[in-house]
């Protein structure tokens, strides 16, 4: 298999599975017990509230709660701003994953106000349009640091002053998948609230974070025992938060994304070259390292998709097309992608497990798809 879905999730790093295995088959001691199998699985917990404090650059490890993954904590952080605040304004864009978006959309049908931000073609937000939305009753601003779709990154240490500047709104940040492809220190911004989940990078599923800036006050939406400090009700699942750090500690080496992002380029650059009528979506350089989504005219995504998966190679389809109305994703409609190109569109996300070899055979493999899909159709 060649896997080349990263963005969707990852596989779990062989030092992560080892650094869980203990807490799977001996290590089950509650971390609120006061004796000492409990103590151990508190220290381990702990250890690595500490390892997500430093990959994120958070000032204090206190300001890391652990959650079951990344639309819990970009949930919480939406419907927690709204109670601490009793504000019932939200700014987000139209570009966010749907743990946000649905959210929101959600959120005014139940009669609060949402200022929904565009973006250009290239996905890039226009900060005018930002500072234009903020009032007074403005309660949170959700932005993503990096489209799951395209890429896009957006300037969010600009975008946390912007708001500091012109309101008294709390920042939060989806941040599932930045982390792990590029570096980042909070700690050196306004935002307030940051979202993230383990298996975005090299961690098991059913386990993130959320970053709680210290002196936010943001209330628990889980009501039961004291866990995270009160924050979180709910025993802490003690092997995959050791999992969650020690994928933290995984990643903090940023130098494997050089070769990641020249076998991107390598990929994108031959296919856009070889394949006529082709398109990437997404600004040029203002995005991750690993992401390529890029459109071919005229070709269903899911048929290539489908062929693709057939020889063994793991790809999404970019426009998350729906099989019974035949819609565009909501990112590359906001971006107005042509439809004609929005439905074949793939997104090709890769990992530090890729290998040069695997980017040729890929590249072989879409370009006798494509030609072979096109041939059918004349």
């Amino acid at each position: 298999m060649i896997y080349l879905d990263n963005n969707a999730t990852t596989q779990i790093a062989p030092p992560v599975f080892e650094a869980m295995r203990p807490f799977l088959e001996g290590g089950f001691g509650n971390p609120s017990s006061a004796y000492a199998a409990g103590s151990e699985t508190r220290s381990a917990v702990e250890r690595a509230r500490e390892s997500v404090a430093g990959l994120i650059g958070a000032r204090q490890p206190s300001e890391i709660v652990f959650t079951s993954g990344g639309t819990e904590s970009d949930n919480w952080a939406i419907l927690g701003s709204l109670e601490a605040t009793g504000k019932n304004h939200i700014v987000t864009t139209r570009v966010e994953h749907e743990a946000v978006r649905k959210l929101c959309q959600r959120l005014e049908t139940r009669g609060y106000a949402v200022s929904w931000l565009d973006v250009d073609e290239e996905g890039l937000l226009d900060l005018e349009q930002l500072r234009d939305a903020l009032t007074p009753e403005t309660a949170v601003v959700s932005v993503m640091m990096a489209n799951n779709e395209t890429g896009v990154l957006f300037p969010v240490a600009e975008i946390a002053s912007i708001v500091k500047e012109h309101s008294d709104a709390l920042f939060h940040v989806d941040g599932v998948n930045a982390i792990g492809k590029i570096s980042t220190d909070l700690g050196s911004t306004a935002i307030d609230l940051f979202s993230l989940s383990a298996h975005k990078f090299h961690g098991p599923k059913g386990v993130g974070a959320l970053y709680i800036r210290d002196g936010v006050s943001l209330p628990s939406l889980a009501i039961g025992g004291g866990q995270e400090i009160g924050r979180r009700a709910g025993t802490e699942a003690v092997h995959q938060i050791v999992g969650l750090g020690a994928a933290a500690e995984f990643v903090r080496d940023m130098s494997p994304m050089k070769l990641i992002r020249d076998l991107r380029d390598q990929l994108e650059t031959g296919i856009l070259q070889n394949i006529p009528n082709t398109r990437l979506n997404g600004h040029v350089e203002h995005r991750l390292p690993n992401t390529s989504n890029i459109s071919f005219e005229n070709t269903n995504g899911e048929m290539i998709l489908a062929r693709l998966d057939g020889l063994g190679v793991c790809v999404s389809t970019g426009s998350a097309c729906n099989a019974h109305d035949h819609k565009a994703s909501a990112v590359l409609e906001a971006m107005n992608v042509p439809y004609s190109y929005s439905m074949g569109s793939i997104r090709f996300s890769l990992g530090r497990m890729n290998k040069p070899d695997e980017i040729d055979l890929v590249l072989r493999s879409v370009t006798e798809i494509l030609f072979d899909l096109r041939s059918l159709a004349a």
